[in-house]
């Protein structure tokens, strides 16, 4: 959508002012892995599921109740359990689920980016639909996220693999280097502590 220089229409399930939670999400701050803190009363907590519990019991006022939706109510169009691993893959497919789970990723595509809108519309249209909507399928021809997103995740591993099989030799190497030169150093100290011994005299 930057690329394209696009902007949702508040029509748009996707857009912002229409989730019921805009404004608590903008109010948590992030210190570190281990601490959040809320934006309202600057309490602090471990972990954000707990910040999210405070939001709800001392924050409840701050949510967007006139004409909200919950984000979540999109997760099947979206694949939030290919996000989250929730489901094995292993798991059986349920045709009548993926037929309306793809009838709602298609009312969002032509919601969010009417192709009358324009060529840019038209081509985030055509994106949104390749990436979310036809892998709503039980053939198990498309993958969600065909284009990046999961795909990154597996790049960086194999990176990171290809980093480990790279510095184990250099490793190993620094290790033999350090035992022979300790090794060559005792040797020459066993040789001088002889050649003393013997120059004492009896």
């Amino acid at each position: 959508m930057e690329r394209e220089n696009y902007q949702l229409s508040s029509k748009c399930k996707l857009h912002p002012e229409n989730d019921i939670f805009t404004d608590q999400e903008e109010h948590k701050i992030y210190i570190d892995r281990h601490e959040w803190r809320c934006g309202y009363c600057k309490k602090s907590f471990r972990e954000e599921k707990f910040l999210d519990q405070h939001f709800d019991s001392r924050h409840y006022n701050f949510l967007n109740l006139s004409h909200g939706k919950c984000l979540g109510d999109l997760c099947g169009a979206l694949h939030c359990d290919a996000v989250m691993n929730f489901k094995s893959s292993r798991s059986k497919c349920n045709p009548a689920a993926a037929a309306r789970n793809r009838h709602l990723c298609e009312n969002l595509a032509d919601n969010c980016f009417p192709i009358s809108e324009g060529p840019s519309a038209g081509r985030l249209h055509e994106l949104f639909l390749h990436q979310f909507c036809d892998a709503h399928t039980c053939s198990g021809k498309h993958k969600p996220f065909s284009r990046g997103g999961k795909d990154q995740s597996s790049f960086f591993r194999l990176a990171a693999g290809a980093l480990i099989l790279v510095l184990l030799p250099v490793f190993y190497l620094f290790l033999y280097l350090v035992q022979s030169d300790v090794k060559s150093r005792t040797q020459e100290l066993r040789r001088i502590s002889k050649a003393g011994w013997k120059s004492k005299p009896s």
